[in-house]
């Protein structure tokens, strides 16, 4: 291969590893070319499948700053960039790979973290992204219904005691003025402040006349 077709072959799996959001290594070695065609077509739009030399790939792993991903990039290797939900397309090569046992699923890397066969196959019985978004709205829409819930309830039970006051306030207005009720008579069996209490009544005129001399009256020494 001339430099030039070189550099142009690791650039376009540099930028499908860049584009992709995650990848799964595969060896071929086996499958016909109808099988690898059916395979394409199983992906779908989902990712899309490339066989590459592995001196290639580990140079455009490394530059797409991708490690450790040498010890995968043995034997014949394809690669499926997946664009899309990376669980579907691990499912559908798992699929794939059951019914046409010449596939083999090597590994795989997923947000930069490298990924062997084991963890792909696990990665492949996770659920889909629609069953995930669905359960997850659905236990939103069940937190939503609990807070209403509880939001509703102080309210209905305000609006208990409102209908019972109202109730309490028809049978005694006096509650609506602030009071509690209407007042009990006051009791006749208090008695009468004690005439000490009373203001005292003014000095007679005969008290006052013998208590000051006349007016004219002398002094007489002894």
């Amino acid at each position: 291969m001339a430099r030039a077709d070189r550099q142009a072959a690791v650039a376009e799996i540099v930028e499908l590893f860049n584009d992709a959001d995650g990848a799964v290594l595969t060896d071929y070695r086996g499958l016909t070319v109808k099988e690898l065609q059916d395979l394409r077509r199983s992906l779908g739009g989902d990712a899309n499948y490339a066989v590459v030399k592995n001196t290639l790939a580990k140079i455009a792993a490394n530059q797409a700053g991708i490690s450790g991903f040498d010890d995968l990039l043995v034997g014949p290797t394809a690669i499926a960039f997946i664009n899309g939900d990376v669980v579907e397309a691990a499912k559908g090569l798992r699929d794939f790979a059951k019914a046409n046992p010449a596939l083999i699923i090597k590994g795989g890397v997923l947000d930069g973290d490298i990924l062997d066969a084991k963890e792909v196959a696990k990665l492949a019985d996770l659920e889909s992204r629609e069953v995930l978004l669905g359960k997850l709205a659905g236990a939103m829409l069940a937190s939503l219904s609990q807070a209403v819930y509880l939001l509703n309830a102080p309210l209905a039970q305000a609006a208990r005691l409102a209908g019972a006051l109202e109730a309490k306030a028809t049978e005694d207005p006096s509650i609506l003025a602030g009071g509690a009720g209407t007042p009990a008579a006051a009791s006749t069996d208090e008695e009468a402040p004690a005439a000490a209490d009373e203001a005292p009544q003014e000095a007679s005129a005969e008290d006052a006349a013998e208590e000051t001399p006349a007016a004219g009256a002398e002094t007489t020494e002894a």
